[in-house]
C-alpha cells in the first residue's frame, strides 16, 4: 500500500509577519482612540456671585430713611462723610436702626452681627466723603485720663460716669457699657448733643488716656463701700442710706408701742 507523503506548509517569514502585525495596529489605532472615551468639557459655573452684604443690610434697614445713595431724607440726615466710626458707634452701640422717629435714641443690644456691623461700615463709607476712622484705642495713663475726663466729660456725664439729664430732654448717658473703641469713638464723633474732639484738641495718646480712665469707672474699686445704687454719688447714696435707716427705726418704734399696749 502506497504511504502519502506529507505535506508541509513552509513556515511565514518572520519579517513579513511583523510587517503585517504593524499594519493590523495601524488600522484599528484610530478605530479605537476614536471610540475612547475623552476628557469631559468644562462646564461652565451655575453659581452666581454672593451678594454684597453691606449692600443688601443698607437697602433693608437703613435707605428707607437715609436714601440709597445715603444722600438723606426728610426722615434721616445725610450719611455722606459722617466715617466709618460714626457708623460703627451707632450700630455696635444698639441706637441704630430705630422703629420710629426718635429725638435721641438709646443704648441698645446689636441688631446686626459684627461681620454685618463691619459690611455696613464699609458700603456706607462708599458714599464718600471720609470722615473719623474707627480708633486703634491702646493704654493709656489712668491720672491724665482722669485729669481730661473732669476736664472734658464730667460736666454732662457726671463725675463718676453714671450719666446726667441734660437741656430739651436730651441726656448725657451712663459711660459702664461702653467698650473702649466706643468711647474713642465717642470722642471723635461726638454723637448728639456731645462736642466732636478731632486730633488737633485731643491726640490720639490723650484718647487712649481717657479711655483707660472710663475703663477704671467700671471697676469694682469705686464700690467699696457697699451697693453703689446706679453710682449716683456719696450725697445721694448716704441720703438713700438715712431714708432707710429712718425708716427701719419708725418701724421698730411702732412695733414696740403695740407691744407695751397689749
Amino acid at each position: 500500500m502506497r504511504r502519502r507523503r506529507a505535506v508541509t506548509l513552509p513556515a511565514a517569514h518572520p519579517r513579513r509577519a511583523l510587517a503585517a502585525g504593524v499594519v493590523l495596529v495601524l488600522a484599528a489605532g484610530p478605530v479605537a482612540l476614536a471610540s475612547a472615551p475623552g476628557p469631559a468639557a468644562p462646564t461652565p459655573a451655575t453659581t452666581a456671585p454672593a451678594a454684597d452684604l453691606g449692600s443688601r443690610l443698607y437697602l433693608e434697614q437703613c435707605a428707607s430713611c437715609h436714601g440709597p445713595q445715603g444722600q438723606g431724607s426728610q426722615r434721616g440726615p445725610s450719611l455722606i462723610g459722617v466715617g466709618p466710626a460714626s457708623v460703627d458707634f451707632q450700630l455696635s452701640t444698639g441706637r441704630m436702626p430705630v422703629t420710629q422717629e426718635v429725638q435721641q435714641s438709646s443704648r441698645r443690644p446689636p441688631v446686626f452681627s459684627p461681620e454685618e456691623i463691619s459690611a455696613l461700615v464699609d458700603h456706607v463709607a462708599s458714599f464718600g466723603g471720609g470722615g473719623p476712622q474707627i480708633p486703634q484705642v491702646g493704654p493709656g495713663d489712668v491720672v491724665s485720663g482722669r485729669d481730661l475726663f473732669a476736664a472734658n466729660c464730667a460736666p454732662c456725664h457726671g463725675a463718676t460716669g453714671s450719666g446726667a439729664a441734660l437741656t430739651n430732654g436730651w441726656i448725657a448717658p451712663p459711660l459702664y457699657d461702653a467698650s473702649p473703641t466706643q468711647v474713642a469713638e465717642a470722642v471723635r464723633v461726638g454723637p448728639g448733643l456731645m462736642p466732636a474732639f478731632p486730633s488737633q484738641v485731643l491726640t490720639d495718646r490723650q484718647v487712649d488716656d481717657l479711655t483707660g480712665y472710663v475703663r477704671e469707672l467700671r471697676g469694682e474699686r469705686l464700690d467699696r463701700g457697699g451697693n453703689p445704687l446706679g453710682r449716683l454719688g456719696p450725697l445721694a447714696e448716704g441720703l438713700v442710706a438715712w431714708v432707710v435707716v429712718l425708716g427701719l427705726l419708725v418701724g421698730a418704734v411702732r412695733w414696740l408701742s403695740r407691744r407695751a399696749g397689749e
